[in-house]
Order: structure tokens, then C-alpha cells, then sequence
């Protein structure tokens, strides 16, 4: 008969398990910190030296990583996502930004169809918190907390479609726009673009999701990509049109 007598779990196992799992579903994050080894070992109820076996392991697995005199922090595993290499060869061509941006459309508005059918209500409820606080952004006029809320946005309709890989996949991708690999949100501010129209797109976005309409859930995200497309494109132009009537100038100035 193929059956074998049940072993018991080893503690240190069952902690690995459980970090693992907060890990893969993006609940613990690329360099977060742990609590101090006295605080999680009376949150897992565990021995201390369980709890070493269970970090000495997923250091090994190079899920964690310790930092002297620091503590314990999560590894920065959405780095591996992209080679340097590639990530400048994205940082030096125009077509990647469009390339990037289609990705972006295409995953987001199949993220945002699944969270308004398979979001929790406590996905939804932290959708709406991130989005009041891109309302109260607005009035501070602060660009960097406006493009910090603006991803954070992103990034929960993500973890509320519930796919953890695409939640990895997107957050190594939203890792490369905060660095400013692909665009900097500012460039549609000097392309007139308002902040006005931004919020208000994303608030259809929300709208939708808090009503569980999957369909126009997915239409909104597609409207505010494309929006963006067009404002960066439209910023191309405009920079080339200034190169030419630079040059233009600087040829009539000198001329006799």
C-alpha cells in the first residue's frame, strides 16, 4: 500500500512556510524590516533558536538577509527581474517607454477586471484609503507624493486581482518607473496635463472597482494609459519641435 507514516513538522519549518508565504504574496516586501528576533519569536510562538533555523534557512534560500547591527530584512528579490544590462538598454531607447506603457495597459486592465470580481472587501477598502489620500495630495501640490500615491495606487489594484505572479511581475516593473527608468510623471505636467484630469481618471478607476463592474473597471484603466501615451508622445513632439525652431533661431541670429 502506498501510504507512509505522518512526520511531524518541524517548528522551524512551519515558520519557514509562513514568511515564505507572506513573501510570495507581497504582504512582506523587497527591504522590509523584521521584527527584532525576541518580538517574532513571541508573535510566531516559537523558541528563539527555531526561529534562527527558520531565517538561517530562507537567508540560504536568499529570501532574507541580515544586515549587521540592523537586523533582518526581507532580500530585495524584484531586483533579479531585469539584468543592469537590459534595465539601461530600457533607460536609452525611446520605444521602450511606449513598449512599457502597452505592457502596463494591457496587465493593469486585466488587473483591475479581476480586483472588481475577486477583490476582497479589504482590497477595495485600501483602494479607496490610497485614492483619498491622491485627493488630499492634490491641493499640497507636491509632485513626488502625488507620483508615490499615483503607484501605490496602481500597485493595490494589483494585489487585489489575487495573481501573485503578475503582483511580482508588475512590482519589479513599478520598481524600474520609480527609478525613473521609463518616464517621470512630470513630463505630462510640462505637457499641460493637469492634475485635475489625472485624479479624475484615476477616481473612474476606483469608482468602478468599489462598484464591482469589472467591465468598466477595465475601460477606465485603458482610458487613463492611453491618456498618458498620448501625453507622452505629445512631449516628444513638443521636444523635437523646440530642437528645430532652436536651431531656426540660432541660424537667423546669426545670419547678415
Amino acid at each position: 500500500m502506498p501510504f507512509q507514516k505522518v512526520q511531524p513538522e518541524k517548528l522551524s519549518t512551519s515558520v519557514v512556510r509562513q514568511i515564505e508565504l507572506l513573501i510570495l504574496r507581497g504582504i512582506l516586501q523587497p527591504g522590509e524590516r523584521l521584527p527584532s528576533e525576541r518580538e517574532l519569536s513571541e508573535r510566531l510562538g516559537v523558541s528563539r533558536p527555531s526561529l534562527r533555523d527558520a531565517v538561517a534557512e530562507l537567508q540560504e534560500q536568499g529570501l532574507l538577509t541580515t544586515r549587521a547591527g540592523a537586523g533582518i530584512f526581507v532580500a530585495d528579490v524584484l531586483g533579479s527581474a531585469f539584468s543592469p544590462a537590459l534595465v539601461r538598454l530600457f533607460a536609452s531607447h525611446d520605444e521602450a517607454v511606449f513598449d512599457y506603457l502597452s505592457f502596463r495597459r494591457d496587465m493593469e486592465a486585466l488587473a483591475a477586471e479581476r480586483a472588481a470580481r475577486l477583490g476582497s472587501s479589504s482590497d477595495l477598502k485600501v483602494i479607496q484609503t490610497i485614492f483619498d489620500k491622491m485627493e488630499a495630495a492634490q491641493s499640497r501640490r507636491n509632485a513626488e507624493e502625488e507620483a508615490r500615491l499615483d503607484a501605490q495606487f496602481h500597485s493595490a489594484i494589483i494585489d487585489a486581482s489575487h495573481n501573485v505572479v503578475m503582483l511580482h511581475m508588475m512590482r519589479s516593473m513599478f520598481d524600474l518607473l520609480r527609478e525613473g527608468v521609463f518616464y517621470n510623471r512630470q513630463v505630462m505636467f510640462r505637457q499641460r496635463t493637469s492634475r485635475a484630469a489625472l485624479l479624475d481618471q484615476h477616481r473612474a478607476i476606483n469608482d468602478a472597482i468599489q462598484a464591482r463592474d469589472p467591465q468598466a473597471s477595465r475601460t477606465a484603466v485603458e482610458m487613463h494609459l492611453d491618456y498618458v501615451l498620448q501625453a507622452l508622445q505629445d512631449q516628444q513632439k513638443a521636444d523635437r519641435n523646440e530642437a528645430i525652431a532652436r536651431q531656426r533661431l540660432q541660424h537667423e541670429t546669426t545670419r547678415g
